[in-house]
């Protein structure tokens, strides 16, 4: 029964130890870490030569400063602006994108941003309708 006992207490031991230690994995993450609202921005529809502008919210949840080092869109028919600046830890910035909106039909265009949050880049993606006036 005693050997029970030390058996039971060194292994429950460990385990309320460990619960601490999984509440302290919940703090901010070391380096930049970059945290976009969404990927995807559908405008629906569309009315031919009426640009529409799409917004993408970038939040650095990091500890240091987030740096978009290029933004780049597949076409020349979308224009970006972005923050060129540092983000700071907890901060946001906003990412837009304007569509020119004047070839009729169905679009899906990509935007490639490149942080220091990863090597990999995030692929933000427009998509919608053109129309013609009516």
């Amino acid at each position: 029964m005693a050997m029970l006992f030390v058996i039971h207490f060194t292994v429950a031991q460990p385990v309320s130890q460990a619960i601490p230690a999984m509440a302290e994995n919940k703090t901010t993450a070391a380096g930049p870490v970059a945290k976009f609202d969404k990927t995807v921005f559908d405008f629906q529809t569309l009315v031919q030569n009426s640009p529409g502008t799409a917004s993408f919210i970038l939040t650095n949840e990091g500890n240091e400063p987030l740096i978009i080092s290029k933004a780049t869109a597949s076409c020349g028919c979308t224009n970006l602006s972005y923050e060129k600046e540092p983000i700071m830890p907890g901060k946001s910035t906003v990412i837009s994108a304007t569509y020119n909106a004047a070839a009729l039909g169905v679009f899906t265009k990509t935007i490639t941003v490149i942080t220091n949050a990863s090597e990999q880049p995030v692929i933000l993606q427009i998509k919608g309708k053109v129309e013609a006036k009516s």
